[in-house]
Order: structure tokens, then C-alpha cells, then sequence
């Protein structure tokens, strides 16, 4: 063990932010879904700045580092590629330095939650453009930022990479390197990101292998005061896709997203749920009467009415005055009549965003199994060819995927009003990981017994992830989420792929930073 390097670390960062204890280095080589190599140390810092000297002492020392945020990953983003790593998790750097109304800008540290910046910006009636995902209550801005992030807010504002205005980043050597107006030698407000080369996007999605995120500061929006909810069904995803398509090409909606029957057929919404629900509802209505009417809506509906075996498209719209939100919801439900959809009760996007952020009992499958999902962005004429292509590549493994009780579901949703995001994911009863036992509340672990070990399934999914992302980079779709799974280097042309090589040697001589995410070369260990 190295016991110098443990020594300046506690010196640098205080003793009890590294951890070197074996069960939670054990725990530390684990994402969602995969596994790789326990760390040597794992630190946890608590203040941002003890972090460029603690990245420099580690660099000096020929460790590798690798950036954890949420650690909400399934595609080793941040897993050890060796044991000589140590492992940054930046939970704890979550204070939120800067909020303000007046530049519509908020700065943060890169541990702070996506539900952290929306309760604080609340009592400003503001919020973030896109606002966060489903995992907001513990994915993190710059786990966001390094790796991609969508949901809330995402089709009419598309991703966390769309809003951010400027960082600072953590290079290997120790140094931070500002981004945005930051990069001025005159101190000034990141406010801009586009004042010459856009130095803040090379730092976007880069997998934390550039650098490690400290803050960023990104741009807000005025929290709409009018809301509502559609719903409509399709007996075929195509169909559902074209009208999520139309619907993206309208401007209209803030998400709308398509959800697999295999996932609503068995949804279920407790009374709990439903009673935190309706109370959102009521408190977003403008008036008492359409307040009444969503509580009714909500307890008589549920999610039963959509047609069995249907995928339902669902769709939020929202906006400053009453007039506008009724011409977006009216222009969405004629988009869907022209598709065929059938009109269902909106109960599923009432709820998800009633309370957007309140658990993580999602790492866990339904009946307590575990899930591994993968996601593909084309362009909204390319979606036929997509869907086609995927299913084409999984038919041939149909028979084993139901001998090992391996199923599939598939998400879709619009990326602002270009962009169609598709997420296959696979599920299958299999041992839990540490973060299923210990990201869930545990009143919902507790519904269910942790299942046997099924590696054959766990292989078979894995084939499928495979060919999967292989399948994306031959049809040229861009994905999130990159980590150590999908190809990017190799997919890159040779100019491009030259440029982040020579910029990688540039900030990260001896590629210690994240090495391996995103395909960049793994330098031999001294």
C-alpha cells in the first residue's frame, strides 16, 4: 500500500476524507452494472480547495484517478481500470457557491445534486432549463457534465451540456483551467461560454478523462407558473416514434417520452405516491376547479387505462401564462389525433413530475432485479432506421433471452426539437451490486429478497450490450454515457480522433487521468 501517498493526502485533505478501509474499496469497484478493480485509496475530500494539490500529489506519485460523482454509471465511467487508482468522489464538494436572479446564473461545486440546485433555486421561482433526471436525487452535476445527462425540461431545452456557461477544471499536473469568461485574465463573470473557441464544450462529455469538474456555473430560466399533462397510446413503438417526433418538431412541450407496456403493464403507483402526487397537481393548477379536476383525474384513472400492450407517449407542457400552456397542449393533442393515438388519462407524467426527485428505488429492476440500459441519439428522419436496425440485431438471441428470463423494455424521448433519444434496457434476475442494497430507501429493499447469482444471463446481457453499442456506432448515432463501454475513438475520423489525442497528451502527459474512458489509451504502470 502506499503509505506516503496515504500520508499527504490526510496532510492535504484531512485524515478522515481518505479512506482506506477494505470493504469500502471493495464496494468502490462497482457501478450499477459493472465491475473492474478496487482502489487503492479512495478520497473523498470535503473542500474544493485541497483538490488540485491532492490530484498533483497523486499524479506525482503515478496513480491513476478517477472522478466519481453520483457513481450512478452502468458503464464503468468511473470503475478503477487498475489497482493502482485512486478514486476521487466528489459527494461531498456540494455547496452551492453562487445564486443569482439578477445574471440568471447559478455556480456550484461539482458534488451538488440535481435535486440540491432545484430546491434552491425554488424560493427564487427559478430553475435550470433541463432540470435534472430521474436519478437527481443523487446524480450530480458533474457526473452530468462528464457523461451526459436528460430528462426533465430536456425537449425544450435539451442536456445538462446545453446550459452550462463555464467551469473550472482540475488537470492532471494539479493546475485549474477556467472555462467561459473565466478564462479572462481580468476577473470576470462566466456569463458566455462562446467568447472564441468554445473551451467549456471540449470539457463536456469528456468521461472526467480531460480533467476532474470543481464548479460550474450554468444558466436559469423562470419557473413556469402553468402546467399540463397528455397522454396518448400507440399499438406500435414506430407509430408512437413518428408522433414523438411531430411532437419534438412543435417546440411544444418541456418532455415527452415513450414508455414500453412491458414497463406500464405492471406499474404500479402506491397510494403514497399518488397522495404526494395529487397534492403537486393541485398546488400547479391555476384555479380550484382545475384543481379539482386533476385530483379526480388522478384517483379514477391511474395507469389502467392504457390499452394493454400499448406504448403511451407522454407529454408535459408549461409556460408563463394560461393561454400559452392551452396552444402548446392543444397543438401536441392534434399532433397525436393526426398519428392515431388513442387519448388516455395523463396520470404517469402527472406523477413523475410532481415530485421529479423523490427516491432512487429505480437502481433496482422491478421485483427486485437488476437492469442494464444502453441509449442512442439520431435524428428524427433516421428513427425508422434505428428501430428496424435494433431489432434486427437482438432477434437472433430472442430464445436464449428467454431461457435465462432475460427481458427487454424501451424508453424513447425528445432531445430538444431535433433529436430522438432511444434507451433499450435489458433486465434479469441476478445478485445485487452494492449500490442496489444501498441506493433505495429501505422500506422499498425491503418488498423484496435479493435474488441468486445468474451469471449465464449476466453473459448473455453483456453479449447484447455489445452488439448493441456496436450497432450504434456502424449507424452513426451518438450516445451519452460513454465510459469504458460504447467506441468513440475508434468511431471518430482521423482528424478528430488526432486533435483529442494530441489535447489528452497536452493536459494528461502521462494519461493518468480516467484512463481507459472513452477509449483513450491505458499508459503502462511503472
Amino acid at each position: 500500500m502506499a503509505t506516503d501517498l496515504i500520508n499527504r493526502l490526510r496532510e492535504i485533505c484531512g485524515h478522515d476524507a481518505v479512506i482506506v478501509e477494505q470493504a469500502k474499496l471493495e464496494e468502490a469497484r462497482h457501478d450499477v452494472h459493472e465491475t473492474g478493480f478496487a482502489p487503492e485509496i479512495l478520497l473523498k475530500p470535503t473542500d474544493a480547495a485541497t483538490v488540485p494539490d491532492a490530484i498533483a500529489e497523486i499524479a506525482r506519485a503515478d496513480y491513476a484517478i478517477a472522478p466519481r460523482g453520483g457513481g450512478l454509471s452502468y458503464t464503468a465511467g468511473y470503475i478503477p481500470h487498475s489497482d493502482r487508482t485512486v478514486l476521487l468522489d466528489t459527494a461531498a464538494l456540494n455547496n452551492i457557491v453562487d445564486i443569482s436572479p439578477g445574471d440568471m446564473t447559478i455556480t456550484v461545486e461539482c458534488g451538488v445534486t440535481w435535486k440540491q440546485i432545484y430546491d434552491a433555486l425554488e424560493p427564487y421561482n427559478l430553475r435550470l432549463p433541463f432540470f435534472g433526471t430521474f436519478s437527481g436525487k443523487g446524480a450530480t452535476v458533474g457526473g452530468g457534465l462528464s457523461h451526459g445527462a436528460l430528462f426533465f425540461g430536456s425537449a425544450r431545452y435539451g442536456s445538462a451540456a446545453e446550459m452550462v456557461l463555464g467551469m473550472d477544471v482540475v488537470c492532471a499536473d494539479g493546475s485549474v483551467l477556467r472555462t467561459g469568461q473565466g478564462a479572462l485574465t481580468v476577473a470576470s463573470k462566466s456569463f458566455l461560454r462562446s467568447f472564441g473557441p468554445d473551451i467549456t464544450g471540449l470539457f463536456v462529455h469528456d468521461g472526467g478523462t480531460l480533467g476532474l469538474k470543481l464548479r460550474a456555473t450554468l444558466r436559469v430560466v423562470r419557473m413556469p407558473r402553468y402546467f399540463d399533462y397528455i397522454s396518448f397510446a400507440y399499438p406500435a413503438l414506430d407509430q408512437a416514434s413518428q408522433a414523438l417526433c411531430a411532437i419534438a418538431r412543435e417546440g411544444a412541450a418541456e418532455e415527452a417520452y415513450i414508455m414500453d407496456p412491458a414497463a406500464t403493464d405492471h406499474l404500479d403507483i402506491d397510494a403514497a405516491e399518488m397522495l404526494r402526487s395529487a397534492s403537486a397537481v393541485a398546488k400547479s393548477a391555476d384555479n380550484p376547479l382545475a384543481a379539482t379536476k386533476s385530483l379526480l383525474a388522478m384517483g379514477k384513472a391511474g395507469v389502467s387505462v392504457i390499452p394493454k400492450g400499448h406504448y403511451s407517449l407522454h407529454v408535459t407542457v408549461a409556460g408563463r401564462s394560461r393561454q400559452a400552456v392551452a396552444a402548446d397542449a392543444k397543438a401536441v393533442v392534434q399532433s397525436q389525433k393526426d398519428a392515431g393515438g388513442t387519448h388516455v388519462a395523463a396520470t404517469i407524467p402527472m406523477v413523475a413530475r410532481a415530485d421529479p426527485f423523490a427516491n432512487l428505488n429505480g437502481v433496482l429492476g422491478p421485483e427486485g432485479g437488476r437492469w442494464a440500459a444502453l441509449n442512442a441519439k439520431v435524428a428524427l428522419t433516421d428513427v425508422q432506421r434505428l428501430l428496424t436496425s435494433f431489432d434486427a440485431t437482438i432477434e437472433p438471441y430472442a430464445e436464449e433471452m428467454q431461457a435465462l428470463g432475460v427481458r427487454m423494455t424501451r424508453l424513447a424521448s425528445a432531445l430538444s426539437n431535433h433529436c430522438y433519444s432511444f434507451e433499450p434496457v435489458f433486465h434479469w434476475k441476478d445478485s445485487w451490486l452494492p449500490l442496489h442494497r444501498n441506493a433505495p430507501d429501505p422500506s422499498h429493499i425491503s418488498k423484496f429478497e435479493e435474488p441468486a447469482a445468474n451469471p449465464d444471463a449476466r453473459v448473455l446481457v453483456d453479449t447484447l450490450r455489445h452488439e448493441t453499442v456496436n450497432l450504434f456506432r456502424d449507424i452513426g448515432a451518438a450516445s451519452n454515457q460513454i465510459g469504458r463501454v460504447y467506441p468513440f475513438l475508434s468511431a471518430l475520423s482521423d482528424e478528430p480522433r488526432n486533435l483529442l489525442l494530441t489535447l489528452k497528451q497536452c493536459l494528461d502527459p502521462k494519461g493518468l487521468m480516467n484512463p481507459g474512458v472513452l477509449e483513450f489509451p491505458i499508459t503502462k504502470e511503472p
